[in-house]
């Protein structure tokens, strides 16, 4: 039986002493940030009693916490996807779990298919605000008001001062930056041509089947959340191929180390 989020909370401060004021979400070929991470201490989610277990391609399934950027931080190396059959309380119970730890900044991650015709194999996008395009919202139900209000504002879901942070670090380290907007699908199956050509009617710049879920609880809970996809293809429909997993995942080791090193400078310079 699924525990709640207080009882993964106090059954991991049993065996991690450290308060972590940062948790990141390591998306799809993403996850090598995890070995960055100093003075590790793994907590498979297989170890946690019911916890919900990653399946998706390239996620490994654990928490990691440790040091980076001189910070206390907690990884998830591997998030949970609706389309893995999760229900969506599963998906907002580690956001809130990091957030009963101490977590009060989230930075997330994910790969994504390119609408902004602009936009190349490899960029770099900042989220600057999304669209549910799921069907589905994880605070449906009874509202829990130990983590937030029923009707939790979205004006600013992605932290306008981080955001500007992150502009700022990626000139730091050289590292070309692009801005949009995220729509979330439930997948698994890839979008159509014509659904790519109504998101970017939609003012959609990339789409993907992951992190609004995230998002939506972390804001329900008083996080504060920087987001970033990575660019794995372009969506079906721009370029005449069809679209596979393996280019994802290649994208991710290709570029992971260029936002491995963004996100630790940003790491570093957080207050």
């Amino acid at each position: 039986m699924r525990k709640t989020p207080k009882e993964y909370a106090e059954f991991i401060r049993q065996r991690v002493s450290a308060t972590p004021k940062i948790g990141i979400v390591l998306g799809s070929g993403l996850g090598e940030l995890g070995e960055k991470v100093e003075n590790p201490i793994f907590v498979p989610y297989r170890d946690l009693p019911d916890f919900p277990v990653s399946t998706a391609p390239g996620h490994v399934g654990q928490f990691i916490f440790g040091t980076l950027g001189g910070k206390s931080v907690v990884c998830m190396q591997g998030r949970l996807h609706y389309y893995e059959g999760h229900a969506l309380s599963d998906i907002l119970l580690p956001v809130r779990v990091m957030r009963l730890l101490g977590v009060e900044t989230l930075i997330l991650t994910n790969a994504a298919g390119g609408i902004n015709p602009s936009f190349s194999v490899g960029d770099i996008m900042l989220i600057s605000d999304h669209i549910n395009f799921m069907g589905v919202n994880p605070l449906v139900g009874p509202n829990d008001d130990t983590f937030g209000c029923r009707f939790p504002d979205m004006s600013f879901a992605y932290a306008p001062k981080l955001r500007e942070l992150a502009k700022a670090c990626a000139e730091e380290t050289g590292t070309a930056l692009q801005e949009g907007v995220y729509l979330a699908c439930s997948g698994p199956s890839y979008e159509t041509p014509a659904e790519i050509r109504a998101f970017r009617t939609l003012g959609a710049d990339a789409v993907g089947m992951s992190t609004v879920p995230e998002v939506i609880a972390a804001n329900h809970c008083g996080m504060q959340v920087l987001a970033f996809s990575l660019i794995s293809n372009m969506a079906a429909g721009i370029l005449k191929q069809k679209l596979t997993e393996e280019e994802v995942l290649e994208a991710g080791r290709k570029k992971g180390a260029e936002m491995q090193a963004l996100i630790q400078k940003i790491i570093e310079k957080l207050s």
